[in-house]
């Protein structure tokens, strides 16, 4: 299976954080399942980063290269994904978990997040 990692469950499994539950740890470690790092989560990271926000204390460009090197796959972000956010309800404000779940909607994948409001939103998520 194909999963979609929201930034927060990326930023833990690179730093082993006690933070990564025992089920996402399970899901993202089965070598039957593929986990997925989106751009946009990098994107958030460098962010984030910049602002100098402690719980984004990671390099962007060693989030990046470290989840490839790992064997998650990058999801770029494209046009078709974009336009899918006009569907959610606007329930949950962040425009980085609304894209990261669009992109799960368009690509037909499952979106693992350890945000409560997010989980929320009908289609494919998965909190853990």
């Amino acid at each position: 299976m194909n999963y979609l990692l929201d930034t927060h469950l990326a930023v833990w499994s690179l730093t082993q954080s006690h933070r990564l539950g025992s089920n996402a740890r399970a899901l993202i470690e089965d070598p039957a399942n593929q986990s997925l790092i989106s751009v946009i989560s990098i994107w958030e990271v460098a962010i984030k980063h910049a602002l100098r926000r402690p719980d984004f204390d990671i390099d962007p460009s060693v989030l990046r290269r470290t989840l490839g090197e790992a064997g998650f796959l990058e999801l770029p972000v494209n046009g078709d994904h974009a336009v899918a956010v006009r569907s959610l309800p606007s329930f949950h404000k962040d425009p980085f978990d609304r894209l990261l779940l669009a992109q799960a909607m368009v690509e037909g994948i499952t979106l693992l997040t350890v945000d409560s409001i997010l989980a929320k939103y009908p289609g494919p998520v998965r909190l853990v």
